[in-house]
């Protein structure tokens, strides 16, 4: 097997986690109190942290002397590889933590099964991963809970933000020839493996919150994984990479 999937796989890992991590951080100050503003500052944290180790090791699996920094802030959207969920708008909280929630029950299956990658770096990330993901999986539900099971306003923000994101999540099942030649080395997992454990995970909190399952059959097969992407990602990409990009190779 060639490095080039690999190194793609990888850009896809660090990707999602790098933009849902800077996402998170946007709350940071503007959280609804402030044990929460701290939390979900923890949680980008942790994105960010998995996203420097992913992409620091394409970096490496890349060989062209590009480390996590040139990944992360010397690409432009279309080289970008993340799932267009975690890129979205904020929104309210109902819609951030709803985001969070469909993402993070994914990224437990994801990290779960990494763990036995045959890829013996990208399992150790995986390992660590999967212990953040089991917390962040935990805390996000307990908010999808809280505002389905709360008030009438907060129940209808939060079956309005299932219902909009629910046509995003898809993608994160939608393989390609990238995921089926890792899969087949045993790199990877067939993502298809992974569905039947993300949708009982959802459809259990879902139910418990009193919310409906969305009947919007999710969008599969685009382009998402080759750079294709909401208008979303590169305003965000214009604030998250300013710095470096106004004074190249800055340091302190």
């Amino acid at each position: 097997m060639s490095s080039a999937p690999l190194f793609e796989y990888l850009l896809r890992l660090g990707d999602d986690r790098l933009v849902l991590g800077h996402r998170l951080s946007e709350w940071c100050g503007h959280g609804p109190i402030l044990e929460e503003d701290i939390a979900l500052a923890n949680t980008a944290l942790d994105f960010i942290g998995q996203a420097n180790l992913l992409l620091g090791l394409a970096g490496r699996v890349e060989g062209q002397g590009r480390d996590a920094d040139a990944l992360a802030y010397l690409r432009d959207a279309p080289a970008f590889r993340n799932h267009p969920l975690v890129e979205l708008p904020n929104g309210d909280y109902a819609f951030t933590m709803m985001r969070s929630f469909l993402f993070d029950a994914y990224d437990v299956q994801l990290t779960g099964a990494l763990q036995r990658s045959s890829h013996g770096d990208l399992a150790g990330i995986a390992a660590k991963g999967f212990k953040e993901a089991s917390y962040h999986v935990r805390h996000s539900g307990e908010w999808v809970l809280r505002f389905g099971d709360g008030t009438a306003e907060s129940h209808r923000r939060a079956q309005e933000a299932v219902d909009e994101l629910w046509r995003w999540t898809g993608t994160l099942f939608w393989p390609d020839d990238v995921d089926r030649e890792l899969a087949a080395a045993g790199v990877a997992p067939d993502l298809a493996s992974l569905q039947a454990g993300w949708q009982a995970m959802v459809a259990d909190v879902l139910d418990r919150a009193t919310l409906q399952v969305p009947r919007v059959v999710p969008l599969t097969g685009r382009g998402y994984r080759r750079g294709e992407h909401t208008e979303h990602l590169g305003h965000m990409l214009a604030e998250m990479q300013v710095l470096q990009r106004q004074f190249p190779g800055a340091a302190w």
